[in-house]
């Protein structure tokens, strides 16, 4: 077996395609648009260039059949924020064969070793952790758009290699054509009759001001996290850009208190419904096609990515009110008939506790793992986040 650098149009493609042997006959599957994929790797369209590396290689058997793939990278503004230098692997895929995954895991291991990382986390991205993160381990049905799915016995290999439980994501699903529990609607209510608070969904003409206050709230919110890095404004931008053929504004709100960012929700329609029928083209044909099923509402799941509260404002009911505009909004689009609320970390037990409390049940479980390059350094688990941010944000600012 043989393992070769991505530096070719040629080996780009077989980096690609190499999901159709891997997935053929799972109706689950869907293979996302090689473009995007390949905007992963591109220093002029992925932001974290800007900070960091990335790398990727297929492996090829003997007879020169690509029988496997992965990528490394570096975020230097994270990998230094851990107890050990942390670096990252993903986009892994690979036949059934223990040897060929191992070639590849120490591909990336090497790689990361010589740029003084000391551990690294798999599978992640190059980029923020709302796509193409985590190990699917239970719960293998359709794949929410930007979510990892992959075959159930990957798991054995990344186990069998070293990789250990870093932290736990959960998705929940959430039936539209449900009530929603009425103690849901009182908190909301309650909200919403306070003045100062006011409610607003997303608009294009103003996409730098929802940008801002977006990175405003995000930065707060998460800032009690381990390892927290500010958002980007360019990852923020692009993305948006880059989902505005499927994008529906009213699905996307944000909170104010006397007019400060205080909360805000993403969702995205589940575009995967469509992109199942275009095999990761886009071509003209496909363009044509992606309008036409979009047109007829094939989309009838959507998947809220990120949802964000500023430590001062929790317990004021805000993520009741988005949630109740959101919901009038949404009766709206009866196509529209179920959500996905995914991910939610094992570290982050408030937000669990918000899924259950609109009714949301099980759906998926992913799984980060880290592998430490040495065995004289002890693993640790991911912390978690404190319940309540609110009172620790108060005591670090003295009041």
């Amino acid at each position: 077996m043989k393992v070769e650098e991505v530096s070719d149009r040629k080996l780009g493609r077989q980096f690609l395609n190499l999901v159709d042997v891997i997935y053929r006959g799972d109706p689950n599957y869907v293979r996302p648009l090689d473009d995007e994929i390949e905007s992963v790797f591109d220093p002029s369209k992925n932001s974290f260039f800007q900070h960091g590396e990335a790398i990727r290689w297929i492996l090829k058997n003997d007879d020169g059949t690509v029988i496997g793939r992965v990528a490394a990278f570096v975020n230097k503004r994270k990998a230094y924020t851990y107890q050990q230098p942390t670096g990252g692997m993903g986009f892994f895929e690979c036949i059934h064969d223990r040897k060929a995954a191992f070639l590849l895991f120490n591909q990336c291991r090497e790689w990361l070793a010589a740029r003084g990382m000391m551990a690294m986390d798999g599978p992640i991205n190059f980029g923020e952790n709302d796509v193409n993160w985590g190990l699917l381990v239970e719960g293998f049905t359709h794949p929410g758009f930007g979510m990892n799915y992959n075959p159930s016995w990957y798991k054995d290999l990344y186990e069998e290699y070293g990789f250990k439980f870093y932290f736990e994501q959960v998705s929940n699903h959430l039936d539209l054509t449900k009530p929603f529990p009425e103690r849901f609607w009182k908190i909301a209510e309650w909200a919403m009759k306070k003045p100062e608070l006011t409610f607003r969904h997303f608009s294009y003409k103003q996409t730098d001001k929802f940008i801002q206050d977006l990175k405003e709230i995000y930065d707060d919110a998460w800032k009690f996290h381990e390892n927290f890095t500010p958002m980007e404004l360019s990852t923020l931008k692009n993305t948006l850009e880059k989902a505005r053929s499927f994008l529906d504004p009213e699905m996307i709100w944000f909170a104010y208190h006397s007019g400060e960012p205080a909360a805000f929700l993403i969702q995205f329609p589940d575009v995967n419904q469509i992109l199942k029928h275009l095999h990761g083209k886009l071509h003209l044909w496909n363009k044509l096609k992606f309008l036409w099923l979009k047109y007829n509402k094939t989309i009838t799941r959507s998947r809220i990515v990120i949802m964000g509260v500023k430590p001062k404002y929790q317990r004021f009911g805000l993520e009741s009110g988005i949630f109740w505009h959101l919901n009038e909004k949404m009766k709206k689009k009866p196509h529209i008939t179920e959500v996905e609320l995914s991910w939610v970390g094992d570290f982050n037990p408030k937000m669990r506790a918000l899924h259950e409390s609109v009714g949301a049940v099980f759906a998926k479980r992913h799984i980060t793992y880290r592998k430490i390059f040495s065995d004289d350094i002890a693993f640790q688990r991911s912390t978690i986040i404190p319940v309540d941010t609110k009172e620790k944000a108060v005591l670090k600012e003295g009041k």
